[in-house]
């Protein structure tokens, strides 16, 4: 398999575009025409990790962290960075990062983790802004139907939980061919006038190109009008952090147990609880504490995340229960969420997920 095949998959799973400013997601190191014969998955590229894919024969690593995160203005023996990109390129061996798009993807890591936790209808806590358009464009009546549907099966027309969402309105549209265009309607070089359907839907930006050729596809006119308008609203399908409800209300006590026994946690730091039941979770995996307002604002009753600070945690006293379960601890389960997205994209492709631990952060 080639590893642009591989690149195009994930990067439909989490879009590139979905990552954060600062991140460095997607192919870090190797030729995307390179064939692969296997990948090893991991939280984190180390040395380690890099001499396990040696070991195993696996000519491609897939983490969520991405180990060229600040630019790297020389190459010389010394840095760890160095030396594990000099290993992989003498190995053949590629290195690809799928971070906070994966994070901001609604079906991402957030919602494996929530599903853990044993909720499976959740919403994104902090969704984007200004990653949505408004497309429009103009189709001969009778062939409407026909461009929406194309619109539609290719992701545009999608708002919340709702799809296949469109606004249509009658027009007249007029137009003159030259002697060189091949009309659908009308004659060359006569003012034509054609009962149109002005046709808006939403896309998100992502899907544009693959939405705006499904139209053009469709399209019976040989010069298809369009336009794309910006939209500053809030998408639903991508953001940080996830909200939703526990299937049975849980003592707090209740709730920390099963936490803890749900990701498989050795210890968590908690506030003094405010409520004394918990229903509703809001969760962030990595560095969350940002999100506590928002997750108050959601009526969350507990947001589990890592790395709060001291400070961090008397933000919400009396409000909400705040849960730190470590960062490794709520981001190694990427290893999970890679295999089972690639074993049933790809059913025969080797994937492993890697057996190094690479938690910088012991518990004594």
């Amino acid at each position: 398999m080639k590893l642009q095949e591989i690149c195009r998959f994930l990067e439909h799973k989490a879009p590139l575009r979905l990552q954060e400013d600062y991140d460095n997601s997607g192919l870090l190191v190797g030729d995307p025409a390179m064939e692969i014969t296997g990948a090893l998955l991991c939280l984190d590229v180390t040395p380690e990790v890099v001499d396990e894919a040696i070991g195993l024969g696996l000519n491609l690593i897939i983490s969520h962290h991405p180990f060229i995160f600040k630019g790297l203005k020389k190459l010389v023996h010394g840095s760890a960075e160095n030396t594990m990109i000099s290993k992989a390129i003498k190995n053949d061996i590629a290195i690809y990062a799928i971070h906070t798009n994966l994070d901001n993807a609604r079906n991402g890591l957030n919602g494996l983790l929530m599903r853990k936790l044993g909720v499976d209808r959740y919403s994104i806590l902090a969704p984007r802004k200004n990653m949505l358009s408004k497309l429009v464009t103009f189709s001969p009546t009778g062939y409407a139907e026909k461009v929406k549907s194309a619109l539609f099966a290719a992701g545009a027309g999608v708002i919340g939980n709702y799809d296949c969402c469109s606004y249509t309105l009658q027009g007249s549209g007029t137009f003159r061919a030259s002697g060189d265009a091949n009309p659908f309607v009308g004659n060359k070089e006569e003012l034509h006038t054609e009962q149109e359907a002005r046709i808006e839907v939403i896309v998100p930006d992502h899907l544009l190109p693959v939405v705006v050729e499904a139209m053009i596809s469709a399209h019976p006119y040989e010069e298809v009008a369009y336009d794309i308008y910006p939209l500053s609203n809030a998408y639903p399908g991508a953001g940080a952090g996830v909200v939703g409800d526990l299937p049975v209300k849980l003592k707090v006590s209740e709730f920390l147990v099963h936490l803890k026994n749900s990701l498989g946690l050795k210890v968590l730091r908690h506030t003094k609880a405010a409520r004394k039941q918990v229903k509703r979770v809001a969760l962030c995996s990595g560095s969350g504490a940002f999100l506590i307002p928002d997750a108050i604002a959601a009526g969350a009753d507990v947001f589990v995340t890592a790395d709060l600070k001291y400070h961090d945690f008397f933000i919400g006293a009396g409000v909400i229960l705040l849960a730190d379960i470590g960062h490794y601890e709520s981001e190694h389960l990427v290893k999970e969420w890679l295999y089972d997205a690639l074993i049933e994209k790809f059913p025969n492709f080797a994937c492993l997920k890697s057996q190094v631990n690479t938690n910088p952060i012991h518990y004594f």
